[in-house]
């Protein structure tokens, strides 16, 4: 992130949390469409499941974490099926930090894009690798939705989901069922695991708070009378939003330019 941007902010209510910005990341959750990649951010977010579909656009989260004294700010990124603007996607794909590509069991064509999507972020972020002399890991789970449906119905074998993964340690295949709540909190704990992060940010690993406690929520002394032995707290953002374009093009500009500033390089194209 750009020097002046050491600490991010987010406000809420009459509250301001400081999240230090080596402890922010980004999730991008993408995948066709109707395959169920709103219910499993809803799953992770409240853990709550809703029956009614409701074409996404691009949804925009944010939880904040107190994980032992320290915090932690995870920004999640619900991507439209459609992919009406592929610079958008492209864009999305270079600021994230970790990913969770959703296709459903019982349709072929979802599993398909799943497959292009995987290549095309291996293809992108080299791009932005290569220029900034990151690590090349790159925390990735592939997630096949609805295996509560009946067999019969199963269009993708599992050894295929499987194979896609088998040649990357970084990169976890589950199958999980969001409306039964089945694998979610596994899968969640997989990918923060694969990504370094601490595992207290899966769902059931941490105290979820109401957003009245904001203005203790950051102290190292953060305690709550009913819960003696756990010390990791996560509160949803109810005001945050999407930074702007500008605000992502800027930071992934300070990205290459804070490396090599005497050598001569090309840019990443955004198309």
């Amino acid at each position: 992130l750009q020097d002046q941007a050491m600490m991010k902010t987010m406000s809420g209510g009459n509250c301001t949390l400081n999240v230090p910005a080596k402890n922010s990341y980004r999730m991008v959750v993408l995948g066709a469409s109707r395959v169920g990649k709103s219910s499993i951010v809803s799953r992770f977010l409240n853990g709550r499941f809703e029956d009614q579909y409701t074409p996404t656009i691009e949804d925009f989260h944010r939880k904040v974490y107190n994980i032992r004294g320290d915090m932690y700010q995870l920004d999640i990124l619900d991507t439209s099926g459609n992919h009406p603007f592929p610079a958008m996607r492209r864009l999305s794909i270079l600021t994230g930090d970790v990913f969770i590509l959703v296709f459903s069991l019982d349709n072929r064509e979802s599993f398909d894009e799943v497959k292009r999507l995987q290549k095309q972020i291996l293809e992108v972020k080299s791009c932005l690798k290569n220029k900034t002399k990151e690590s090349a890991d790159l925390p990735m789970v592939i997630c096949g939705n609805k295996n509560d449906h009946s067999e019969i119905f199963r269009k993708v074998r599992s050894d295929e989901g499987e194979n896609l993964v088998s040649s990357d340690e970084n990169c976890a295949y589950f199958e999980v069922s969001a409306k039964k709540n089945t694998n979610v909190d596994e899968m969640f704990y997989v990918l923060f695991s694969m990504a370094k992060l601490p595992h207290e940010m899966s769902p059931a690993l941490h105290r979820k708070i109401s957003i009245q406690y904001g203005d203790t929520f950051q102290q190292k002394s953060f305690r709550m009378r009913r819960v003696k032995d756990m010390d990791a707290y996560g509160m949803i953002s109810p005001f945050a939003r999407r930074p702007s374009v500008n605000s992502d093009l800027k930071y992934i500009k300070s990205k290459v330019l804070r490396e090599g500033q005497s050598r001569e390089r090309e840019k990443c194209i955004i198309q």
